[in-house]
Parts: structure tokens; sequence; C-alpha cells
């Protein structure tokens, strides 16, 4: 019989043999990296193609970016958002962050995350922004155009910035080309290789952030015993168990 879960259970049961409710746990933790699950809102390669030829279409082959026929294209194909997305290279969040400094308006993890996920549930269907969303939506794609636009700005020669790909280095220039052509498979396998980078970057970066807030909350979880026992002075048999 399949072990049952911790939370499935009552506390003496745990107590009583908790290796066995500790391999449930672990269990599940196990990462299979060849084989990724589609679930829902996965972008399957024609959807993914539909949004491509939308966007290509709006910007006359990527050599016009023009804010209004862009966004016509991605309410009427809104994949084509997620392509633009793609072009640039960036998260969800990543996205959010640079169009609220260049825009006026701040837009949230939350919402684009929201905004993708809906996009990606769409599943090619028209979708109709209004009002706010409009508004955060058109901010996006003014910041897209000038990032794809204006290539990547120039950098000490020990650091690389991440625009510097093969078809957003140079900008207005290289994207044209590089759809009219297509692109080499070296050049297609490098930028798979330069994505790992990227990320242990963000990934390092985020290891800094969370050692402060882990020692914040080391910091609080310190005083519990102290505040609770006071609070509740009978259950300082209970708060030495779980606590000290």
């Amino acid at each position: 019989m399949k072990n049952r879960f911790p939370f499935e259970v009552p506390f003496k049961d745990i107590a009583a043999a908790p290796d066995k409710y500790l391999s449930s746990v672990f269990s599940c933790l196990e990462s299979e990296f060849l084989v990724m699950p589609k679930g829902a809102g996965f972008v399957d390669y024609p959807m993914f193609e539909q949004g491509y030829e939308a966007l290509k279409k709006a910007t006359l082959g990527f050599k016009q970016f023009d804010v209004d026929a862009e966004f016509e294209a991605i309410q009427k194909t809104p994949i084509a958002l997620i392509v633009m997305r793609i072009m640039l290279g960036f998260t969800p969040p990543e996205w959010a962050y640079i169009a609220t400094q260049k825009g006026s308006v701040e837009i949230t993890q939350s919402f684009i995350r929201t905004l993708d996920r809906n996009i990606r549930l769409a599943s090619g269907e028209k979708l109709e922004f209004k009002g706010d969303t409009k508004e955060k939506v058109l901010i996006l794609i003014k910041t897209a155009n000038q990032l794809l636009s204006g290539g990547a700005p120039k950098v000490d020669n020990d650091k690389l910035h991440r625009l510097e790909k093969v078809d957003t280095k140079d900008g207005g220039q290289t994207i044209p080309n590089i759809a009219a052509m297509g692109i080499p498979y070296a050049m297609l396998l490098y930028e798979r290789f330069l994505g790992r980078p990227f990320a242990g970057h963000r990934d390092s970066v985020s290891d800094l952030i969370g050692d402060g807030l882990e020692t914040r909350i080391e910091e609080v979880l310190t005083y519990i015993p102290l505040i609770v026992t006071r609070a509740f002075p009978n259950f300082l048999p209970a708060i030495n168990t779980y606590f000290l």
C-alpha cells in the first residue's frame, strides 16, 4: 500500500514512525529532468508559430515596430505577446520590472504572470484588453520595441549583456535579416547554451537575497518561544519540546 503523507494522519502516528513519513515526503521531491509534464497552458509549436507570424506581419517582417499595429495583432493572436517576450529572452517578471522602470505605470509580477497564463490558456483564441490591462500591455509592447530596436548596449569586456544575442545584438538591423534567412544551427545551439549561465547568475543573486531573509526569519523565530511563554505560561513544556 502506498505510504500516506504526514498531513493525512494524526500526529501520534507520525511520532511513532517518523522515518516512514519522511520517506513519503522525499519521494515527491525527486526530479525527472528528461521528461517535462505539459500541463494546462502548454504552448505547442503550431500555436507559437501562429503568434510569430502574426507579430512578423504586424511589424512588416520586423522592420517597423509600431505599438498600435502590434497591439491589434496581439489582441487577435494573443500568443504573439509571448513570442515578443521570448525574442527579448526575458521571464514575465523581468519584462514587468523593465517596463515599470521605463513606463509611468507599475506592472506587478502578479499581473504579468496572470496575463501570461491567461494567454497560454486561451489556446489561440482572441482576447480583448481594456482599461488598465490595455494600458499595461501597451507599455510592455513599447518597452519591447525600444529594447529590440536599440540592441545591446556596450558593456565592459568582462561582462555580457542580456540582449547580446544573435538576433537582438544590433537591434533593428539584425532581426529582419535573421527572420528572413533563418538561424544556422550552431547559433541556435549557442543561444540555448547561454540560457543556463543567465539562469545561474539569477539564482546566485537570489541566494544572496535569500540568505539575508533567512537570517531575519531565524531572528524572529528565536523570539517566538519567549513571546508565547509570556502570553501562555502553561504552554512552556510544549514550547521547549518543539522550539528549543
